[in-house]
């Protein structure tokens, strides 16, 4: 923060720099699309993944449910794998977004780039030192949040309704259970782990939600960090 304070002499950027300026800001602009894609693809798979295992479930009357609890696993990798991509996604936004706010916005609004306030230099220390702005955790819940989450419940609405109507519809809580049973596992402990799971993941969307709201109101106009 000190060092950000110290850069107060204001200075101009010359042509050449602000065609510098203009094509670092492309550059970020295409490294967010691609990332931006990145993540779209994965939520693709895990898209995917689960209508196979409804098809699969659905398909006739004596069909396992057993695929809807698999591809649970699956979906879970991918969000693992997406919550790493929106990390590094996060870095390019988060860049091309400091020097909409810091030049472009300024320069439409009166022309002063208003460099005197440290914004450049905490641009160039991200380069010179590139670090995430968020954590795994982090955008895991922000990625659950905005995708899984439905995903997710999806997953589970299907699994219930497959034990409710196949191979027959059910006629008591007992048999609802006992359908559920996978193997050596009884259905009151599969109900129950699928209960907690579900569970968990809306608390950690929440959390993250929570957290987000909190931070961006503290944060409030402040020019001194990205992300």
């Amino acid at each position: 923060m000190d060092s950000v304070r110290e850069s107060a002499a204001a200075r101009h950027f010359n042509s050449a720099e602000m065609g510098a300026l203009a094509h670092l800001y492309r550059g970020e602009i295409y490294r967010s699309t691609i990332w931006r894609t990145r993540l779209d693809t994965t939520t693709n798979w895990a898209v995917v993944t689960l209508g196979i295992a409804l098809s699969i479930a659905f398909s006739s009357p004596d069909a396992s449910p057993l695929p809807l609890v698999l591809v649970g696993i699956l979906i879970f990798f991918f969000l693992l794998l997406e919550a790493r991509r929106y990390r590094y996604f996060n870095v390019w936004r988060a860049r091309a977004r400091w020097m909409e706010n810091n030049l472009y916005a300024p320069m439409l609004l009166d022309g002063d780039l208003h460099a005197e306030n440290g914004w450049t230099k905490v641009l160039a220390e991200n380069y010179l030192h590139p670090v995430y702005h968020i954590s795994q955790f982090t955008a895991i819940g922000r990625r659950i949040r905005r995708n899984y989450l439905w995903i997710r419940l999806i997953q589970t609405a299907a699994y219930i309704g497959k034990l409710l109507v196949h191979p027959t519809a059910v006629g008591s809580l007992t048999e609802f259970v006992d359908r559920a049973d996978i193997g050596p596992f009884p259905g009151e402990a599969v109900l129950v782990i699928g209960f907690f799971y579900v569970a968990s993941w809306t608390t950690i969307a929440l959390w993250i939600a929570r957290s987000d709201a909190a931070k961006f109101r503290s944060r409030g106009s402040s020019s001194s960090s990205m992300g």
